[in-house]
């Protein structure tokens, strides 16, 4: 291989590693007996967070300061992205005694 041409191929190799953006992780937060499980969870702007409802009521994840509001089926699963850092606070408007922090770090 040419010199000229080896310089080019690690160009390409480390702006394709520079490009390349950071897996985003799936969190699960799940419904069960009215209670939001975990109860303190840890995510990264990006992430996706499942909210799996198992109870046979319909539930939010209602964020106090108003990031977010989802509402879950009865036995469904909803997915939503997190676009925002910071530490939020969150319940079911339907069952105010489920409550619950996310921490999502930028």
């Amino acid at each position: 291989m040419r010199p000229g041409r080896y310089l080019l191929a690690m160009a390409a190799l480390l702006f394709g590693a520079i490009a390349v953006p950071a897996h985003a992780a799936t969190i699960q937060i799940t419904s069960t007996d009215l209670v939001f499980a975990p109860a303190e969870v840890s995510a990264k702007v990006g992430d996706t967070v499942e909210w799996i409802n198992k109870d046979v009521f319909a539930h939010t994840a209602t964020a106090r300061n108003g990031d977010f509001d989802v509402t879950i089926a009865p036995m469904k699963t909803v997915t939503s992205v997190l676009k925002k850092a910071g530490t939020v606070e969150y319940y079911c408007r339907y069952h105010p005694n489920m409550k619950a922090v996310l921490t999502i770090a930028p």
